[in-house]
């Protein structure tokens, strides 16, 4: 860590500027939210939103032309970090916009849904930007203990209740572990810098053991963040239990800071022992995309499937980390910020679809959904092709760039289990449209969404249909964080 110096702090607090706009308009919304009158709560979230897209335009804006480290060494600033920043603030600000007709709905508007996001996303924020162990940890354990709250905000539903508790012990363990790991990485290296780590690795460290059961008990924690099998037995749990709003920002935002977060650690710190730590790797991949799959396929509950479906994605992501090329990294960071869009209009139509003391989470809920609105069918239909990777929506790309990263590294099995398990996947997915095309509608209710609502979730569908007919903006952004 670099000595402390006052006047590089201050110049440095410039790179930071979106991170503190972004935690004291929380503070400021949190206040707000004690003066405000009942009937006028929905305020509340249109503020929170327009927090989020100053956010999202000050990171935009942030000049820089190389990596930057500032603030002691702990936090940087790179390609990777701001890109994927704005791509989680404007994701959090969908899921906002989906949550307020949601929590309108149910009578539950509360302000604290909304501080407790925002201040989850400046923990992602501050996980994107982190170059130091203890930043990581401190990004890290922001947005897990806000999201802890966020799965408990129906104080009314038991479901709920107990959703949390399985997240919190669960999140806590995979927390310990994961610290434990970084301890013993600082034993080993005698620095919590990732690029001082990164120099120790590359001069002789590398093999070390202690620094080999390091690496195991962050593998740990990553699968944990992740939802990676065999960390994986909270997220069918958690998502079905939690209202919809919250298993959407769950589903969403958090998984961009687990990609980061296995970025910074693996292909930044530990650079140099890529052959142990992708052999790991390997194995969490292969089973996530097996049982996430199989699993999927017996699902009747929506948000159970769609769990399920983020576990089997979660291997098509490893498979690109995997790789350990500038290539795999790029097809990853690809897959992510795809699977971040199409999962989160998914979840979206979860939401259109319910209605006061109704949640319209299981299968059936979806029948006839053609006969009652052919619109918001056809935006289904793209969100599934989407997941399922059919040509030439989004999928379909990012499925292809993962499977090029290992066949590039020569890992051809490893490539053909993907392939079989995606056609395996496109079972579950393409029964959503059987079901919504060629049955009869159970709920023949007139859908009850506000226009904004049913404007954002039908530009969440043309944007994920958009890139899949040109993707290539999006694969030039993340070409350029990983050149």
């Amino acid at each position: 860590m670099s000595p402390f110096n006052s006047a590089d702090y201050t110049a440095g607090l410039i790179y930071a500027r979106p991170e503190i706009f972004l935690g004291s308009a929380a503070c400021v919304i949190l206040l707000l939210d004690l003066l405000i009158a009942e009937a006028q709560r929905r305020w509340i979230g249109v503020i929170s939103v327009l927090a989020l897209l100053v956010t999202a335009a000050l990171v935009a804006v942030q000049p820089f032309t190389t990596r930057v480290l500032v603030l002691g060494d702990m936090f940087e600033l790179d390609r990777m970090a701001q890109v994927l920043k704005v791509v989680a603030l404007l994701t959090v600000a969908v899921v906002f916009t989906y949550s307020t007709e949601y929590l309108r709905r149910r009578a539950i508007l509360k302000g604290e849904y909304f501080v407790l996001g925002l201040f989850a996303t400046l923990g992602i924020l501050v996980l994107l930007s982190a170059a130091s162990l203890l930043t990581l940890y401190l990004g890290l354990e922001l947005m897990s203990l806000c999201l802890y709250t966020m799965v408990a905000f129906d104080r009314e539903s038991g479901t709920a209740a107990e959703a949390a508790i399985k997240f919190f012990v669960l999140g806590s363990l995979a927390s310990g572990t994961l610290l434990y790991g970084m301890s013993i990485i600082y034993g080993v290296t005698g620095s919590l810098q990732l690029n001082e780590i990164a120099v120790a690795l590359h001069n002789g460290l590398a093999g070390n053991v202690g620094v080999l059961f390091g690496i195991a008990f962050l593998i740990v924690g990553i699968g944990f963040k992740f939802g990676a099998v065999p960390f994986h037995m909270w997220i069918p749990d958690v998502y079905e239990g939690a209202p919809t709003c919250v298993t959407i920002f769950i589903g969403s935002a958090p998984k961009i800071a687990a990609f980061a977060l296995t970025m910074r650690l693996l292909s930044e710190g530990l650079a140099s022992s890529e052959p142990d730590w992708s052999q790991m790797l390997i194995v969490l991949a292969v089973l996530s995309m097996a049982i996430g799959n199989v699993v999927a396929i017996a699902q009747t509950n929506m948000k159970r499937m769609l769990a399920y479906s983020t576990i089997s994605h979660v291997g098509f992501i490893l498979m690109g980390i995997l790789a350990g090329t500038a290539q795999g990294y790029q097809a990853a960071m690809f897959y992510t910020i795809t699977y971040v869009i199409v999962a989160t209009g998914a979840f979206g139509m979860i939401v259109l679809l319910s209605r006061q003391g109704f949640e319209a989470d299981t299968l059936d809920d979806f029948k006839g959904l053609n006969a009652r609105s052919p619109w918001f069918a056809g935006m289904m239909a793209i969100f599934m092709f989407s997941l399922a990777g059919v040509p030439p929506f989004i999928g379909f790309y990012a499925k292809l760039g993962v499977i090029q990263a290992v066949l590039g590294v020569g890992y051809l099995w490893i490539a053909v289990v993907a392939v079989l398990f995606s056609v395996v996947g496109a079972y579950y997915y393409l029964r959503i449209l059987k079901l919504m095309y060629f049955d009869e509608a159970v709920d023949l209710e007139l859908l009850d969404g506000s226009g904004l609502m049913r404007t954002m979730l039908s530009l969440n569908a043309l944007l994920a249909l958009g890139l899949g007919l040109v993707p290539a903006s999006l694969l030039v952004l993340c070409k350029q964080a990983f050149p």
